[in-house]
């Protein structure tokens, strides 16, 4: 039997603290350091877009529109309204023979403001929420929130808001039955506990002084003031505004040992940030090397910011006509078949205190490398593109061959439930892809949990994909 036969016969998930260089322990120290302050700077889609751009800008990408022509070694970048990102390091590779593509998406799991939120009861002043994406609605009480986004104005202006973060701002919550009186309440299954009509989140109890009697809401009059003082808005101004309420918790190191990362919203800007950082290092790619950081994936990549929309294939046309001769439609055709993508997004690592919703063999590990996932989807591997033997192959050699600590794994047990990332909708525009990101424990909680090694694994695994 050879050596190579017999590791094989053991080959399992495991555990690869052990086994990295003092090298890469350094550099994962200071990689994660970065990421949990980036963390902090970018709890929405917005958020992480603005500071995404700047962060290109600082590594010299210049918008594509500024172009008119690309050769090897440019770097480019577009914003999409203000929610995605699109960017390139061109390679010396003819750009027809195909691109290196890292997608991730950047929103989370949260709680929208409604159109018409604000209101009053019982001398208390709400905002009614509509939550984005699969939450669990009761890990969403009684925890401080921070209310950040974009109120738009009927002239065109824009106001930034950001309330909740700071030590000395106020912060924000929903409440909760207290267990004296929660006797029928708990007896309800998890999901019926919290109705989502009930997630109201409480902004003040005082009434406004200077309202005269005929005023009914005294507190809610009182809210609108102060919320006019600050921001300039009043109550018309919501129906033009994207404001979401997101944990106030800072990312902080987990464990005696340091680690592990806990923090909001790692579902997806853990593989997002790694996908930036990547890119923005990349010297001379032999493939161009595309960073896609998308939208709405939460909620089924919808919309002209989500995965679905046109968007990056007009963007992709744009850099393939700035970098061939003869533009045509089939030189765009034959870009798109020709790259590979690897859809960065997190998968569920596998946790000792709910074994049964995995098969151990086949779960992901926390700091057991970074996670590819050949399917994902859900029982019968529905809404899964389930990448090809080959494209597994190569990816596998990739990594093997620059150190990356990586591990196989599915999203759960068959037929305990699933789910999709953007690879489908890669997949649809006749591309390679597989599904590569890292492992995370509490998945669209308030506050997840990664292993550093994976963090720092998935900028190192998506780095030597780009070079290629």
């Amino acid at each position: 039997m050879s050596n190579e036969t017999e590791k094989n016969l053991f080959y399992e998930n495991k555990n690869q603290y052990s086994s990295l260089s003092e090298t890469d322990k350094k550099n994962m120290a200071a990689y994660s350091s970065e990421y949990r302050s980036f963390l902090d700077m970018s709890k929405t889609e917005r958020e992480f877009a603005v500071n995404a751009q700047k962060y290109l800008e600082t590594n010299r990408f210049v918008p594509l529109s500024s172009k008119d022509s690309l050769k090897a070694g440019d770097k480019v970048y577009t914003v999409n309204r203000g929610k995605g990102i699109v960017a390139a390091v061109i390679g010396s590779e003819d750009i027809t023979n195909g691109t290196s593509i890292v997608g991730a998406h950047i929103d989370s799991p949260r709680l929208d403001l409604k159109p018409n939120p604000l209101y009053e009861d019982s001398h208390f002043a709400y905002f009614k929420t509509h939550y984005y994406g699969g939450i669990k609605k009761y890990q969403w009480t009684t925890i401080p929130l921070a209310l950040h986004g974009v109120a738009t104005l009927q002239d065109g202006t824009q106001i930034q808001i950001s309330i909740g973060e700071e030590d000395d701002d106020p912060t924000f919550v929903i409440s909760d039955l207290l267990p004296h009186f929660a006797k029928d309440q708990m007896q309800k299954k998890l999901a019926e506990a919290i109705p989502g009509e009930s997630l109201n989140i409480i902004l003040g109890n005082i009434e406004g002084k200077d309202c005269g009697e005929d005023v009914k809401e005294k507190v809610k009059y009182n809210i609108l003031n102060l919320l006019n003082e600050k921001y300039d808005i009043c109550e018309e101004d919501f129906i033009s505004s994207e404001i979401e309420a997101v944990p106030a918790y800072k990312a902080r190191d987990l464990g005696f040992d340091r680690s592990m990362v806990a923090g909001y919203g790692q579902d997806d800007r853990v593989c997002a940030y790694a996908a930036l950082r990547s890119v923005a290092d990349v010297k001379k790619p032999k493939y161009t090397a595309i960073c896609l950081l998308v939208d709405k994936e939460e909620i089924g990549s919808v919309g002209n910011t989500g995965m679905r929309s046109r968007y990056f294939e007009n963007v992709l046309a744009k850099i393939v006509d700035k970098s061939v001769e003869n533009y045509n439609d089939i030189k765009l055709r034959d870009t798109i078949s020709n790259s590979i993508c690897l859809s960065a997004d997190v998968c569920a690592a596998f946790d000792p205190n709910f074994p049964e919703a995995s098969e151990k063999r086949n779960a992901s590990l926390v700091n057991g490398g970074i996670g590819v996932m050949k399917y994902s989807g859900s029982g019968g591997k529905s809404g899964s593109s389930d990448a090809n033997a080959e494209l597994m192959a190569q990816i596998r050699k990739i990594f093997n061959e620059n150190d990356v600590k990586w591990q196989s794994g599915e999203l759960g047990k068959i037929d305990g439930g699933g789910g999709g990332t953007i690879a489908g909708f890669v997949a649809n525009l006749d591309m390679d892809v597989v599904d590569v990101g890292v492992p995370i424990l509490s998945m669209h909680s308030p506050y997840e949990i990664a292993g550093k090694l994976d963090v720092y694994m998935a900028y190192k695994g998506y780095k030597a994909f780009y070079e290629r």
